[in-house]
């Protein structure tokens, strides 16, 4: 019998993802499923982007050079200038989504064997991507009790002789933390005493809750050639399936080993960077419209879960997504029974467990990741779902049920 890798049999399993089949099953019986597992935004794609693409004058799509097309990468550089960036062509690079950015970074800045600090909980396919490029994730750990909010010191009792990469997610997918400034200081002046480099995936920039502005990496005195910034239109402009991300780096070094690879997968979707650079024309008063609707489904979403009695969360300050402690011992368990043996007229929701976005699994076996990519009337049918399930699942399962009072944050 033919032995697969073991490297394939052991490969990394969305948490996001792996419930699909169970969700698929529940709809085929007839179930209406509400998603709040994935960050696939309800939001229309601007019609400016989708009409670039019907209104295309090629004859043939080609391919586009490995490093994007040069007028959307001229205008992508213009508006990313208007943050005050000062940013030249040379600086930006287009890449397959943000997950192949990710990739090429990891990739192009350290070798197998190599450790990158990640704050956890984090994006579940961090893990993955590392581990496809043969490095190892020190995790820093952030606590629901503590609003995740990330001891700076821990950074740096992470730093061994292997460590070549701090990456983190501002906003940070799946807490919603925004980091500040400050912390922003502390983490680039490790890297200029440790010689690392500083890996930012910014994609939920513009979601942004608090008064304060965003800091970019970008801005950091003295990391012009250790920053690197991923990117994305996917959440920005909801346009998911286009994927079209974008590395953005001042280290001309850099540059050009991500450019070896990326010949090696040709060019980054055609259809895809036409759409993109469509979608700048679009003026500020389109993302503030954005913010202001998520902002409103965060809202009403925090004030929907006070109402549930045992429940633990933390109010995001960014992004769209939401961690929350559940009395339960086996979020794997509850989340695939919610899909299985379970609806409420007609209905159930999908959640994605927490113990997938962690390296110490136990921490999130009692926590999910909740996405408000819905609108408040199908958020509140969705948590109608989970309230109901709680109840029901406390009485079908009391040992896997944690019957002590969380307290809100």
């Amino acid at each position: 019998m033919f032995k697969f890798s073991e490297r394939g049999a052991n490969a990394y399993q969305s948490p996001i993802r792996k419930l699909v089949p169970f969700a698929d099953a529940a709809k085929k019986k007839g179930t209406h499923v509400w998603h709040l597992n994935i960050g696939q935004p309800d939001l229309e794609t601007p019609a400016i982007g989708m009409n670039a693409i019907r209104n295309m004058s090629q004859k043939i799509i080609s391919y586009s050079p490995s490093k994007g097309i040069p007028s959307y990468i001229k205008k992508l550089t213009q508006f990313y200038n208007g943050f005050g960036y000062n940013l030249n062509e040379d600086d930006v690079f287009i890449t397959t989504g943000a997950s192949e950015g990710v990739i090429f970074a990891l990739l192009s800045l350290a070798d197998m064997g190599d450790e990158v600090i990640i704050p956890e909980p984090f994006y579940a396919n961090y893990k993955g991507f590392a581990e496809m490029a043969g490095l190892v994730v020190k995790p820093v750990t952030a606590r629901l009790e503590d609003n995740f909010s990330v001891k700076m010191e821990d950074f740096e009792a992470c730093i061994s002789d292997k460590t070549k990469v701090i990456f983190i997610c501002n906003p940070a997918n799946p807490t919603g933390k925004v980091y500040s400034k400050e912390e922003l200081i502390i983490l680039s002046n490790l890297c200029k005493k440790y010689n690392l480099f500083l890996v930012v995936d910014e994609v939920y920039r513009e979601l942004c809750y608090s008064e304060e502005p965003f800091q970019s990496a970008l801005m950091l005195e003295g990391m012009e050639d250790r920053v690197v910034i991923i990117d994305s239109i996917s959440k920005r402009f909801s346009a998911t399936g286009a994927r079209i991300g974008s590395l953005v780096s001042r280290n001309a070094e850099f540059h050009n080993i991500v450019l070896k690879y990326a010949q090696l997968r040709l060019s980054s979707p055609t259809f895809g960077q036409v759409l993109a650079e469509a979608l700048l024309d679009l003026d500020q008063s389109y993302f503030e419209t954005v913010k202001e609707v998520y902002d409103k489904r965060r809202i009403h979403l925090v004030n929907r879960l006070q109402k549930i009695d045992g429940l633990t969360f933390s109010n995001p300050k960014g992004a769209f997504f939401m961690m929350i402690e559940l009395p339960i011992l086996d979020s794997d368990h509850f989340c695939q029974w919610l899909l299985e043996d379970f609806d409420y007229q007609g209905e159930t929701v999908m959640l994605a467990p927490g113990s997938g976005f962690y390296i110490n699994e136990e921490i999130g076996k009692t926590q999910v990741r909740v996405a408000y990519v819905l609108n408040e009337e199908q958020i509140e049918k969705a948590i109608d779902c989970l309230e109901i399930g709680l109840s029901t699942y406390k009485e079908k399962f009391p040992n896997l049920y944690k019957f002590e009072n969380s307290v809100l944050s």
